[in-house]
């Protein structure tokens, strides 16, 4: 991979940016959530259980670099940012469930369904995905044809042609031998769509013009690409201690990965090669898009 060239002092700044992004998502979610003692009261405190559970917030953070990065205000997308950042965690308190991966730990806590149970599990999940798009419709800096347009961007990479697509053929898929063109689409559906759900919105609501958002849309679909083989790469290579959950789930689950279907070296060129044409992206971009260019190689030296 062409890595940036930078100082280990700008490493330190780009930390510091996404962490301080980060907060400001915190302290949104925080905000629009409804308060833990609201009635009832089950629902709201396993809704906030697992947004509340730390993260990144790269999903939100994107949301909020795009529009910067194409001439907008981060505060202005910020209810897009954590309406995106509420469907991802809908998505994961539904992946965990014994009917889907199965899985006992997150960040390493237990699962929304070991602690609430699963019915309130897909509840909590439910309600997050139904607010999210309550948010999405509060975008009043925008004009109101593009934050019409971000809800079906949204509902798009949410739904059958997006995420839900993109599980079920994993789901289905596990045990079975499949090609290279299968694995990619469940890539780029189950993981993928939400990253480029999340570049699209900043872009649009900013009022980035047709040629910005394309290669932004390139940009995000390599970048998406990139963190699911890395994510892959970790299941098998990852410390459980920093990823938060055991190592080997997708072994457990019969899942195809990028290491199982070509081997671990040819799946880590693989996620370099995703990572470069990522940065070939944003070529159209000045020192504006510099974080998004950081974003990249986070990405895929990240060991969690």
């Amino acid at each position: 991979m062409r890595f940036l060239r930078r100082l280990e002092g700008e490493k330190v700044n780009f930390n510091e940016a996404l962490d301080k992004r980060a907060a400001i998502v915190e302290e949104a979610l925080d905000r629009y959530l409804p308060s833990a003692d609201v009635y009832p009261q089950i629902l709201h405190q396993a809704m906030r259980y697992s947004v509340m559970s730390g993260g990144k917030r790269l999903r939100p953070v994107m949301v909020m670099a795009v529009a910067e990065a194409a001439g907008g205000k981060a505060d202005n997308v910020l209810p897009a940012a954590c309406a995106l950042e509420m469907i991802h965690s809908y998505s994961l308190i539904h992946d965990d469930l014994p009917a889907m991966d199965d899985d006992d730990y997150r960040r390493g806590r237990p699962t929304n369904h070991k602690i609430y149970g699963e019915a309130m599990a897909i509840l909590a999940g439910d309600a997050l995905l139904t607010m999210a798009f309550g948010l999405l419709a509060k975008c009043s800096n925008s004009r109101p044809e593009d934050v019409v347009k971000v809800i079906a961007e949204v509902a798009a990479a949410a739904g059958t042609s997006g995420m839900i697509g993109g599980q079920v053929v994993d789901t289905f898929s596990a045990g079975e031998e499949i090609n290279a063109d299968t694995l990619e689409y469940i890539h780029r559906n189950k993981t993928g769509a939400l990253y480029r759900a999340a570049v699209r919105t900043g872009a649009i609501l900013a009022g980035a013009e047709e040629k910005k958002l394309a290669v932004l849309t390139e940009y995000a679909e390599y970048l998406g690409l990139a963190f699911q083989i890395k994510d892959d790469i970790l299941d098998i290579e990852g410390d459980a201690a920093k990823i938060g959950k055991p190592v080997g789930s997708d072994l457990k689950n019969n899942k195809a990965t990028y290491p199982s279907l070509f081997g671990m070296a040819q799946a880590k060129k693989k996620a370099c090669q995703a990572a470069d044409k990522a940065l070939s992206a944003l070529k159209l971009f000045g020192n504006e898009a510099d974080f998004l260019r950081e974003l990249v190689q986070f990405v895929i030296e990240r060991d969690f």
